[in-house]
Parts: structure tokens; sequence; C-alpha cells
């Protein structure tokens, strides 16, 4: 297989939640391949040294701070977006978050607040920069989900239920954009380490590795992933390499769904 399949050289990315774990390393692995990357997240400092990252591997990057639970910011980034290069050929809807809670002792505004944040926002992002792919006649969306989505998952229900939320409008939004050359597809991603599992774990990384040393036993690989690993599905799925692939969630987890827990 030719590794032009792969290659992003004159697209332009949009990433959310860029600024850290996955959303970083998606970004400099689009960079890699040749894209040129719009960053954004809500902390401006975090962007602005992902931006700089993109550039330091020659491609151009813009970076603007969004709350992409607000449909007049992501409004705001699309612009933005179309000022400075023109075109939007990629849309990586990473940005999301979560706590763990049992679900009887979940408040109602802490429900909407979890599908506002990973839910919503993939919602708002799809639905303003679908407008100017259509109009460009091609363009690929990823969703980032999560296993979450597909199996259960004590103390996260409102993150699970967003994250299948996720994979049926991806599915839906594919069968949507179809005839206009857009293809919109999800990745539903395991145990990853980055700095979101930190801070579930513990602020300190060294207790955290403690508490979460057990973690890669049920993984059958036998290690927890790494935000690169995720950034790998992105390219193939954004890249000639899955042009006849779209509406599917791609699992990247180690293996971890595949086994039966008795």
């Amino acid at each position: 297989m030719s590794s032009s399949l792969f290659d992003l050289g004159g697209k332009v990315a949009i990433v959310t939640g860029a600024g850290r774990g996955i959303g970083k390393a998606i970004a400099l692995g689009l960079a890699d391949a040749g894209a040129d990357v719009v960053v954004c997240a809500r902390t401006a400092s975090d962007i602005e040294a992902t931006a700089d990252e993109v550039k330091a591997k020659g491609r151009k990057a813009l970076a603007v701070p969004t709350d992409v639970c607000s449909g007049v910011q992501v409004s705001n980034l699309v612009e933005q977006s179309m000022a400075e290069f023109g075109r939007i050929d990629i849309l990586v809807n990473n940005a999301g978050g979560y706590f763990m809670v049992d679900t009887t002792d979940l408040s109602e505004g802490a429900w909407d607040a979890i599908i506002r944040e990973n839910l919503n926002s993939v919602f708002l992002c799809c639905n303003a920069v679908a407008k100017v792919m259509i109009d460009q006649k091609e363009g690929n969306i990823v969703s980032i989900a999560s296993v979450a989505g597909v199996t259960g998952y004590s103390l996260n229900a409102p993150y699970g239920a967003a994250k299948a939320g996720i994979i049926n409008f991806t599915k839906t939004l594919s069968v949507e954009l179809a005839p206009h050359n857009i293809r919109v597809n999800a990745i539903a991603p395991g145990v990853i380490v980055s700095g979101a599992l930190l801070e579930l774990l513990n602020t300190e990384p060294g207790q955290a590795r403690k508490k979460g040393e057990d973690l890669p036993l049920s993984v059958p690989l036998r290690r927890c992933g790494k935000p690169e690993d995720i950034a790998g599905g992105v390219i193939y799925l954004v890249s000639d390499a899955s042009s006849y692939v779209t509406g599917q969630t791609l699992i990247i987890d180690g293996g971890l769904t595949t086994r039966l827990v008795i």
C-alpha cells in the first residue's frame, strides 16, 4: 500500500480539545501527515502551545479559543478558519469530559452538563462545518466516542449515553452527507493514558501510576493506550486509505471490549 494514501498535504483540519492529551496528539499527527491545523479548546495557552508545535513541523496553524458547547463560539471558530485558510477538509470532534458518580447520586444539572459537553458539542461542530463541506463537495468528519458508548461502564451513565449518542449520530450523519462526498466516522478509544485519566486517578502522576497499575491486566495487549494510538486511527479515517469507509466506529482499545467478564 502506497504511503501516499495517508498523505494529507494541502488539507485543512479543525481539531477540538486540542490543548492536550488525545486532541493534541491528533493535531500533531495530522500535521505530520501534511495538514494545516486549526486547534481549539477553552484554554488559550494550551492551544497556542499546540499551534507552535504544529508550526515547528513546517505546517500552518491557527489557535482559536473556543467553548464548543456554545453555538456562537463554534460559528466564530468556523468563520476564523475560513478567513485564514479558505476551506475546511477535516473536522475532528475530540473535546469532552466526564466525572465518575453513582447514577442515583447524579443531579439533573450534572447529567445535562455531561451530555452538553460530549454530545451537543459534536452536533454544533458538525452542523456548522458540514455546511462548508457541502459547498466544497468533499470533507471528512471524525468524532471521538468511547468504549463506554458500546458497553456498560458503572459510574459513567451520562458519559456512556453521550458517547453512544455520538456513535448513532455518526451513522445518521454519514447517510445524510454521503451524497455530498463527505465521510463521517467515529473512534471509540479504550483506556488511554492522558491528562484526563491521570486527573481521574490522582493529580500526582506517580500515585496515579500506582493506582492504575492493574489497568493493563484487563487489556489483552497488556498495556494502556497512548494518545498517539488514537491519532493513527484518525489519520487513517480522514485519508484516502479509508476512502470507502463511512458511518463506522473504529474501536481502538487493545482488545478490551473483546473480553467476556463473568
